[in-house]
C-alpha cells in the first residue's frame, strides 16, 4: 500500500469515527438526532432484546479483540504497520454505527427526574463526560490513539516509535480516565429507561472485563505500571493517593 494512500486510509478513518461520536452524543442523551436509544419500539420485548444483546457482544469483542497484541501481529501480516491502527478505528467506528443503527428500544421508565433543575444538572453531567472522555484521549495522544500519527509518519517517511508510558494531569489520580468518561456518559440521564440501563449495564460489564485484559497487556509492555497499579485506582479518582509527577512519569 502506498504511503499516500496509508495516509488517506488513515484520515477518512479518523473523519468517520468523528462524525459517529458526535452522532452518538445525541444518540445516548436523546439529543437533537431523528432516531435514539430511547426511540419508539418496533420489535417484541424477546426480539429486542436478542438484538440489543446481540448487538452489544459484537461491539465487545470487535473492540476488546482488535486491541490484543496477538491479533495486532496476526493483522500487520497482511495490511502494513502504519495502518492496524486506523483499522481497529475503522471497525471500531462500524461497530458502533451498526449499534446505533440497529438498536432496538425496549420502553419502560425505570427513574424519570421531574425537576427542572436537576435534568439540566445530569444533562450538564452526561455532556461533561463526553468532553472527558475526549480531553482524557489528549492527555496521553489522541492522534496516536486514532492511527493518525501513525499514517503521518509513514507518509513523511519517519520511523514511528513506541511512545513511553506517561501519567499526565488526570492519570495521577486515576488510571482509567477515559473509562471514567465512558461510564458517565452512560449512567448520567434524567431518564432512565429499561432501553438506557441494558446499554448502561453492557458498557460497564465491557468496561470492567476490558479493564482487566487492557492492563495484563499494559503490565507487560512497560514494566512500571505495576506500581502504578498500585498507586493509583482504577475509576474512582482519589486525591489522597494521588501519584507524585516525576520526570521519568509516563501515561497509559
Amino acid at each position: 500500500m502506498k504511503r499516500s494512500l496509508i495516509l488517506v486510509y488513515g484520515v477518512v478513518s479518523y473523519l468517520l469515527f468523528f462524525v459517529t461520536f458526535l452522532y452518538s452524543i445525541g444518540f445516548v442523551g436523546n439529543l437533537w438526532v431523528p432516531r435514539s436509544i430511547d426511540s419508539e419500539p418496533t420489535l417484541s420485548l424477546g426480539a429486542a432484546l436478542l438484538v440489543n444483546l446481540g448487538l452489544l457482544a459484537m461491539f465487545a469483542v470487535q473492540h476488546s479483540g482488535m486491541a490484543r497484541p496477538a491479533f495486532k501481529r496476526w493483522l500487520t501480516r497482511y495490511i502494513p504497520a502504519a495502518a492496524e491502527r486506523s483499522t481497529y478505528v475503522l471497525f471500531s467506528t462500524l461497530a458502533m454505527a451498526a449499534l446505533m443503527v440497529f438498536w432496538a428500544p425496549l420502553g419502560g421508565v425505570i427513574w424519570s427526574v421531574e425537576s427542572q433543575w436537576a435534568a439540566l444538572v445530569l444533562n450538564g453531567l452526561y455532556l461533561g463526560s463526553w468532553a472527558l472522555l475526549l480531553y482524557a484521549t489528549f492527555l496521553i495522544d489522541h492522534f496516536d490513539l486514532f492511527g493518525l500519527r501513525q499514517v503521518w509518519n509513514s507518509f513523511r517517511k519517519q520511523e514511528c516509535r513506541d511512545l513511553s508510558f506517561v501519567t499526565p494531569a488526570l492519570y495521577r489520580i486515576v488510571r482509567h480516565p477515559i473509562y471514567v468518561g465512558w461510564l458517565g456518559i452512560f449512567w448520567f440521564t434524567p431518564v432512565m429507561t429499561m432501553t438506557h440501563v441494558l446499554l448502561a449495564l453492557g458498557v460497564t460489564g465491557y468496561i470492567l472485563v476490558g479493564i482487566e485484559l487492557e492492563e495484563r497487556d499494559l503490565e507487560k509492555a512497560h514494566p512500571e505500571y505495576t506500581q502504578y497499579k498500585r498507586k493509583v485506582p482504577a475509576l474512582i479518582p482519589s486525591l489522597g493517593r494521588r501519584l507524585e509527577a516525576t520526570p521519568e512519569s509516563s501515561a497509559a
